[in-house]
């Protein structure tokens, strides 16, 4: 008698390894630009289990939460109500999100954080933007801009993250930080700033001034993009 899954996902069939096969020859000779996000999906899955046709649950989960980014980036717990998404399962996803964060936390202490601001970007919404709760960030950077540490100063709701300027500006001070840069996350995805972020923001700059530490930015992030309150003229 054959085994039935226990996971919900279809038996391997001939089909099935050929088709593996064919994907990961597209993604060595094309590159992830070549594939949809599904079936970038479906690579990481392939590792995670072996002897399952997991096409349809990569399909179903970029479905469900909207993008590769944002299934790698999901909550382990959401994640797990998946069928056919068991624990170990799950932890090789968020080995994936660890390592795009490593990734780019890399890229930002190469060089200068002024000179590739890109790659600030790219840091602030790979760690932040599709969180389910508020975040701020703050980037505490040395006389050269070069970064000394990076710390989530406080954690919220899903549309607020009280922030206390005093508290920023000390710990500024702890690091022996000459600059820093400000970034938090919108759950709701829009990173259009709120006036509440805009007051904050230039509270924490007046603190910061007369001590010598310059405020660069705040960089809001969302699943819709970013905005910048200097490059929009708030700040």
């Amino acid at each position: 008698m054959a085994e039935k899954p226990e996971d919900g996902l279809a038996e391997a069939t001939p089909h099935f390894h050929g088709h593996r096969d064919r994907l990961r020859s597209r993604f060595r000779e094309a590159g992830a630009a070549a594939l949809a996000d599904y079936e970038l999906l479906e690579l990481v899955l392939f590792r995670a289990i072996p002897r399952r046709d997991v096409k349809p649950l990569a399909k179903a989960l970029v479905d469900r939460f909207g993008s590769f980014a944002e299934v790698v980036g999901a909550p382990a717990g959401l994640l797990e109500e998946m069928p056919g998404l068991t624990p170990s399962v799950v932890t090789e996803l968020k080995l994936v999100e660890a390592a795009a964060h490593r990734i780019a936390r890399g890229q930002v202490k190469r060089r200068p954080v002024l000179s590739s601001w890109s790659s600030v970007i790219e840091y602030c919404r790979t760690a932040m933007a599709f969180s389910e709760r508020e975040q701020v960030r703050v980037l505490f950077l040395d006389k050269r801009n070069q970064l000394i540490a990076d710390e989530v100063v406080q954690t919220g709701t899903v549309d607020h993250a009280p922030v206390y300027p005093r508290e920023v500006v000390k710990r500024a001070l702890e690091v022996s930080a000459s600059a820093l840069i400000l970034c938090h996350n919108h759950p709701s995805g829009d990173p259009t700033p709120s006036r509440a972020d805009i007051d904050m923001t230039r509270k924490i700059i007046d603190v910061a001034k007369p001590l010598g530490i310059e405020v660069h930015d705040h960089i809001i992030v969302g699943k819709d993009g970013h905005a910048s309150l200097k490059g929009l003229r708030l700040i």
